[in-house]
């Protein structure tokens, strides 16, 4: 089954955490989890550069120390780079000192600030022994990361599930449809009247 919105009971369990901007104003947010990625990364900045909108990168540890080169890249865009965790663990899964100890690692190549749990799982526990980081989830998960979805489906889940203030998640991973399905997504929003903007500017 799949959710495309987060499960209900979240916002109740984290409730200093962001899944959507509170307004009335057609504003979305976009943010993209994985990356970076030589191939993909690049693909996304340009376009985000081409109809000047701003985003969240929350970037895997490992591959933010892989490629430097391209953090560097996207924070000279403007746009600002979270914390995805140094190996992309199931905070359910993992230990609250390991789980801590991974976000630490991947804070050194990411970000000390701001942090989105890999898979939006994250014990009580732990989220309150991160208490610095704004923990961000999202609105609108349309599955561009599987591969037997297809991006016509993931397409129709955006322009089907946005409102006003949507955190959208999408994947900086070359086997994601992001790549594929993104401008047509802007250029759709933008018609029905959207604009998109920067979550930090709505702390």
């Amino acid at each position: 089954m799949r959710l495309f919105r987060p499960w209900f009971p979240a916002g109740c369990l984290y409730r200093d955490a962001l899944f959507r901007i509170k307004t009335t104003e057609r504003i979305l947010f976009l943010t993209f989890d994985d990356g970076p990625d030589p191939l993909s990364t690049t693909r996304l900045l340009d376009l985000l550069r081409k109809y000047k909108i701003p985003a969240i990168f929350f970037c895997s540890g490992s591959a933010a120390e892989k490629y430097p080169e391209l953090i560097s890249l996207i924070r000279a865009d403007g746009h600002l780079t979270g914390n995805h965790g140094y190996n992309h663990l199931n905070g359910w899964k993992t230990s609250t000192t390991t789980y801590l100890e991974d976000v630490k690692k991947a804070s050194s190549f990411t970000s000390d600030t701001i942090f989105r749990p890999p898979y939006g799982r994250i014990t009580i526990k732990q989220r309150r022994l991160l208490k610095f980081y704004r923990i961000i989830f999202w609105d609108v998960m349309p599955y561009d990361f599987d591969v037997s979805f297809g991006g016509e489906k993931c397409l129709k889940i955006l322009k089907s599930k946005i409102r006003p203030g949507s955190v959208i998640v999408l994947h900086d991973k070359v086997s994601s449809c992001a790549n594929s399905i993104l401008e047509e997504f802007i250029l759709f929003a933008q018609k029905e009247g959207y604009r998109f903007g920067m979550i930090q500017d709505f702390f």
